[in-house]
């Protein structure tokens, strides 16, 4: 079970950090993605790491402002958002999966989303 958290309303231009944490002891054995879905749009790839935290990779627009990490002993997995626009406006879901990628069908567990509002 995957539980999203962390989002909320701030102006552009500043910080969030989305928590994925999860229960049960295979977690480090995930890679998690995050994905997003603005209103009236698709869901989308954001980044995405792999079990141990050794890789990773995003989406072209969140380069350089968004970091994916995580704590295995925690069960968590980390989106620190900087240098929030008004474009990153949605709800946010990660999601765990065998192996690292950007395509929703490679992630079996989903969680419930939380929603991030940027403000210009």
């Amino acid at each position: 079970q995957l539980q999203a958290s962390g989002g909320g309303l701030v102006q552009a231009g500043g910080s969030l950090r989305l928590s994925c944490a999860a229960s049960g002891r295979t977690f480090n054995r995930y890679a998690v993605g995050w994905f997003r879905q603005a209103p009236g749009k698709e869901r989308e790839f954001v980044a995405a790491i792999n079990w141990s935290g050794g890789s990773t990779y995003g989406l072209d627009s969140v380069k350089g402002r968004f970091t994916i990490s995580r704590d295995n002993a925690k069960n968590t997995v980390y989106l620190q958002m900087n240098s929030l626009k008004p474009e990153d406006t949605a709800i946010y879901y990660c999601s765990a999966g065998p192996n690292i990628a950007s395509i929703e069908r490679s992630y079996g567990y989903w969680g419930q989303g939380t929603q991030v509002t940027v403000s210009s």
